[in-house]
C-alpha cells in the first residue's frame, strides 16, 4: 500500500525546481507550461526572487503544484511506471491537493495553474491585511484546542486551520481572537504557541470570498475521474466521484485541513510507503512520527533520484 502526497504552503523557497530543471527535461516542460499557462514568468521569481515574493500567496500556490508535478514526472520517467503503479492513493496538504489532482488527471497542468494563481490571489485578498492572523500550537490535542477556540468565539472569528498531527494543531482567524487563544494555550501547559509568518488567515471562515469565487471557477471547469483516489484533505477520505472532488476543494477554502487524520487513514490500511514530491520534507517528517514501520522517501532534487534509481 502505497500513498504519494504532495506538500502545501510553508514549503517554498527560493531555488527550488531550479536544479531538476536543469537536469531533466521533464521537469523544464512542466515549468515552461506553467510560465506560459500565467503569462508569467514565474520561474524568475521561484530561483532569482525575494523570499517576500515567493511567499506571495499567489506565486507560492502555483510554484509548489508546479514542483510537486516535475518531481512526479521525473519520477515516472525514472520508474518507467504512472500513478496507477506508483501508488494506491494520492493526496496533498491544502494547495497540494490540486498538484495530487494534477497529476491523478483530473484536470490539466494549464488549468490547475491558473485555479491555483485564483486561489492565491483570492485567499491573499479575502481579508484585508493585519485583521488575520494564524498561530502554531505545539503539545496540545484537537479536543482541547477545540475548548480553547470556543472560549475566544465572543472575541472573534479562531478556527483550526490545519490538524496536522499529534500534537502540532494550526488556528487561523481574526487577530484579536487568535493571540487570546495563544495566551490561554499557554496558561493550559502548552508547549508552545507562536504566531506564524502568514500573509492571510487560510481555512477559516474569514476566507468565504475567497470561497466564492473558487467555486465559480471549479464549478466552470471539467473534471475527469481520478485514476487513483484522491484522500480529501476536508474528509480525510478517499475519493474518485467528480462532483464530490469538486465539492471538497470548495469546501476546503475555509475548512480545516486533516492531515492527522489522513495520516491515521493511511495508517488504518497498513501504508508501507510514503512518497513526498517537491518542496521540502515536512510530510514525510510527520509520517514517520505518526506511522510505525512506513518506509519515506521524498524527491526534490537529482541527488534524491540519483540515490535511488
Amino acid at each position: 500500500m502505497n500513498f504519494i502526497v504532495f506538500p502545501g504552503q510553508g514549503s517554498q523557497k527560493i531555488g527550488m525546481g531550479k536544479e531538476l530543471s536543469e537536469n531533466f527535461s521533464e521537469a523544464k516542460e512542466v515549468f515552461d507550461e506553467v510560465n506560459q499557462a500565467l503569462k508569467l514568468n514565474l520561474t524568475k521569481i521561484m530561483w532569482e526572487g525575494s523570499e517576500s515574493e515567493i511567499s506571495l500567496t499567489s506565486n507560492a500556490q502555483p510554484a509548489l503544484m508546479a514542483c510537486g508535478v516535475a518531481a512526479f514526472r521525473v519520477l515516472s520517467k525514472l520508474s518507467g511506471k504512472g500513478i496507477v503503479d506508483l501508488a494506491n492513493f494520492t493526496c496533498g496538504h491544502s494547495l497540494g491537493e490540486y498538484t495530487a489532482m494534477t497529476v491523478a488527471e483530473v484536470f490539466s497542468l494549464k488549468d490547475c495553474a491558473l485555479l491555483l494563481r485564483l486561489r492565491g490571489k483570492s485567499m491573499q485578498e479575502a481579508v484585508p491585511v493585519g485583521k488575520g492572523a494564524m498561530a502554531a500550537l505545539i503539545g496540545i490535542n484537537i479536543s482541547r484546542t477545540i475548548e480553547i477556540i470556543e472560549k475566544v468565539q465572543t472575541i472573534g472569528v479562531c478556527d483550526i486551520g490545519n490538524d496536522n498531527a499529534d500534537g502540532q494543531v494550526v488556528i487561523s482567524g481574526e487577530v484579536k481572537a487568535v493571540e487570546k487563544a495563544i495566551e490561554l494555550a499557554k496558561n493550559n501547559g502548552v508547549k508552545r504557541a507562536i504566531l506564524l509568518p502568514v500573509s492571510a488567515p487560510f481555512h477559516c471562515r474569514l476566507m468565504k470570498p475567497a470561497q466564492l469565487i473558487m467555486e465559480d471557477a471549479l464549478n466552470n471547469l471539467k473534471f475527469n475521474t481520478p485514476l487513483v483516489p484522491i484522500v480529501s484533505n476536508i474528509t480525510s477520505l478517499p475519493e474518485t466521484n467528480i462532483l464530490k472532488l469538486k465539492k471538497n476543494l470548495i469546501d476546503q477554502v475555509t475548512g480545516t485541513v486533516r492531515w492527522r487524520e489522513t495520516m491515521e487513514f493511511a495508517k488504518k490500511l497498513g501504508v508501507k510507503k510514503i512518497t513526498e514530491l517537491g518542496s521540502g520534507k515536512v510530510l514525510t517528517g510527520i509520517a514517520k512520527r505518526m506511522i510505525e514501520n512506513v518506509s519515506v522517501e521524498s524527491y526534490e532534487n537529482s541527488e534524491d533520484f540519483k540515490n535511488n534509481f
